[in-house]
């Protein structure tokens, strides 16, 4: 973790800012578009078909992301490629993610949950 001392409440700026990352994440397709792309970049129509939503909508739903510094994209021919850029965020969706199967029932364990982040992920993005 961090070695700087750990503060009382956040200050102004910092408490916005993960305010708009919650945002980001307050919407099931975007998280699990989010989830998707932390496994590796895909397509928008690869994208529709796994979160079982229209290409349209998941544009919608990237481009806001892409916005908000969490998903970058590159083209490559007719085809845009998106990929997930930040670990933290892949951490909080795993924390969320796996408290939720606890909520729901599914986990009471912590080698139950199906939800994790890569061993040794390093912060990467903003």
């Amino acid at each position: 973790m961090h070695d700087n001392p750990i503060l009382d409440v956040p200050d102004d700026e910092h408490a916005r800012l993960a305010t708009e990352t919650f945002r980001m994440l307050a919407d099931p397709t975007r998280v699990k578009l989010l989830w998707a792309l932390h496994q590796g970049e895909s397509s928008v129509g690869a994208l529709a078909e796994l979160v079982q939503s229209t290409p349209t909508a998941v544009s919608q739903h990237l481009s806001k992301l892409r916005l908000a510094g969490l998903v970058a994209s590159r083209r490559e021919g007719t085809f845009i490629y998106y990929s997930a850029t930040d670990a933290h965020v892949h951490r909080l969706l795993a924390e969320a993610l796996s408290h939720a199967e606890h909520v729901s029932g599914l986990a009471h364990e912590a080698a139950d949950h199906r939800y994790r982040t890569p061993q040794g992920s390093t912060p990467h993005g903003r």
